[in-house]
C-alpha cells in the first residue's frame, strides 16, 4: 500500500517510519521510532529529494513508484549523503539510469566512496547560488556545511516556499496519521525528541546552525520539509525560535537540573534531599536523573533545556564515577556552553571527584562553576544540613 501526502503544489512526502531500529546510529535509543523522509517533485521535470534507509527501502520504491504515476525521473538531488537518507541511491539510478545526479562537490566524493561502482551517467556539481528550473519550480541551492556533515545543502523552492532543510529541524519519532506538526500535539509528542535530536545530533555545531537560520531568515520559507519528523506548514516561527535557542546555547528554560551517580544509593539520597530543597526554596521542581540508569543522549537533552545543573558524583577508584564521566565527556564534546553548574562529591576516606569534575566543566565555554560545593563524607546525615543549605542557596541565587 502507498503513502504519499501531498505536502505543496507538485510535491509530495514519500517517506516512511521505522518501528524496528532499536538506536539511531547504533548509539542513542529511539523508542518512539524514527521516520525517513523524501521528497518528489512533480513539475516538468520530477524531482527526488534524497532517498532513504535501508530499512524502508521496500516502501520507499513503493511510494516513489507511485508519486511518478509512470514518468520517468528527471534530477535526484541529494542534499545529505549519511546513509540514513543515501543509502537507496545506487538502487535509484539502476531503476531511473537516465537520472541527473545534483550534489555538493564533496557529497560527489562521498556518495563514490559508498558506491564506488555507482552507474551514474551524468551528475552536477552544485554550489551556493545555484539553482535547478523544474519547469515552473526553481530550486535554488543554499550551502549548509556541518549541519551536521561538511558536504550538506539545503533547497528551497521559489514557487512553494518549500524549505527542504535536510537533517535541521529534524526530530526522532516515527510520523504517522499525518506528516503535518500541526495536525499532532507537537509540543507534547515531539519536541523532547526534537531537542533530544537537535542536542545529540547537530549540537556540537551550533555556529554552523546558527549560520544556516541566518540564510534560511532572507528566504519566505512558508513549509519546512526536514529529512526526520514531521513536516511544518504552521507555526514555523515557534519552531525556528527553538532552533535560535538551541544552536546559540541558550538554555530553553531556567530549570534546575540534577544529575548524580550513586554505588549504594547514599549519593542519590544526598542528590534527591538537594533537589527537595531546590523545590522548597523556589517553588520548582528539579529534574533529577541518575547517570547510571539514564542514557547520556537523555541528559544532554535536559542540559541543553536547562540552565543550572547540579552534578553529585561519588569518588570512584581515586577518580570520577565512570558513568558521571561519560555525561561530562559528552558535553565537552558537543561544546555545551552558557550553563551554571554546582559541584558535589562523596568519598568515604578520600573524595576526589569534585575536584576532578570541575576540572572538566572548566573545559567547558561561557560556563559557571559555582564555588560553593558540596562534600559528603560516606552518606549525608543531619550535621551536613547547614553545609546541603549553603549548598542549594548558592544554586538558586539569581
Amino acid at each position: 500500500m502507498q503513502n504519499i501526502t501531498s505536502v505543496a503544489t507538485d510535491t509530495v512526502a514519500i517517506g516512511a517510519s521505522d518501528h524496528r531500529l532499536s538506536r539511531f546510529e547504533n548509539i542513542f535509543p529511539i523508542p518512539n521510532g524514527v521516520s525517513y523522509n523524501s521528497y518528489v517533485i512533480l513539475d516538468e521535470k520530477t524531482v527526488l529529494i534524497d532517498t532513504a534507509d535501508l530499512s524502508i527501502a521496500d516502501q520507499f520504491l513503493e511510494n516513489l513508484q507511485e508519486a511518478l504515476g509512470g514518468k520517468k525521473l528527471d534530477f535526484l538531488v541529494v542534499q545529505h549523503v549519511e546513509p540514513d537518507h543515501s543509502s537507496m541511491i545506487a538502487e535509484i539510478v539502476r531503476e531511473y539510469p537516465d537520472v541527473v545526479l545534483y550534489c555538493s562537490k564533496q557529497a560527489w566524493m562521498m556518495i563514490n566512496q559508498f558506491f564506488p561502482e555507482i552507474p551514474v551517467k551524468d551528475h552536477v556539481e552544485i554550489k551556493e547560488g545555484d539553482t535547478l528550473g523544474t519547469g515552473t519550480h526553481t530550486l535554488h541551492f543554499v550551502a549548509a556545511p556541518m549541519v551536521h556533515w561538511p558536504e550538506v545543502m539545503v533547497t528551497y523552492d521559489d514557487l512553494t516556499g518549500v524549505l527542504f532543510s535536510a537533517d535541521a529541524f529534524g526530530t526522532f519519532g516515527a510520523v504517522e496519521g499525518s506528516v503535518f506538526a500541526d495536525d499532532h500535539d507537537f509540543e507534547r509528542e515531539y519536541l523532547d525528541d526534537a531537542r533530544r535530536y537537535y542536542a545529540n545530533i547537530v549540537g556540537k555545531y551550533g555556529p554552523q546552525a546558527g549560520a544556516l537560520l541566518k540564510k534560511a531568515a532572507g528566504l519566505d520559507i512558508k513549509t519546512i520539509c526536514p529529512l526526520h519528523g514531521p513536516v511544518w506548514r504552521k507555526d514555523l516561527g515557534w519552531f525556528i525560535g527553538k532552533y535560535q535557542l538551541w544552536s546559540s546555547y541558550t538554555p530553553e528554560s531556567s530549570d534546575y537540573l540534577v544529575v548524580y551517580s550513586t554505588l549504594y544509593g547514599h549519593t542519590a539520597s544526598a542528590a534527591q534531599a538537594c533537589a527537595a530543597k531546590i523545590a522548597e526554596k523556589t517553588g520548582r521542581k528539579a529534574a533529577v536523573y541518575d547517570a547510571s540508569e539514564t542514557d547520556c543522549s537523555y541528559l544532554i537533552s535536559e542540559v541543553w533545556r536547562c540552565g543550572r545543573i547540579v552534578l553529585f558524583c561519588p569518588t570512584y577508584n581515586m577518580g570520577i564515577y565512570p558513568k558521571m564521566e561519560t555525561f561530562l565527556n559528552d558535553m565537552i564534546a558537543l561544546n555545551v556552553q552558557n550553563r551554571t553548574f554546582a559541584v558535589a562529591e562523596n568519598g568515604t576516606w578520600a573524595p576526589a571527584a569534585g575536584k576532578l569534575t570541575r576540572a572538566k566543566l572548566a573545559c567547558l565555554k561561557n560556563c559557571t562553576i559555582l564555588e560553593e560545593g558540596l562534600t559528603i563524607r560516606s552518606a549525608l546525615t543531619e550535621k551536613d544540613e547547614g553545609k546541603l543549605d549553603a549548598f542549594v542557596d548558592a544554586i538558586v541565587k539569581e
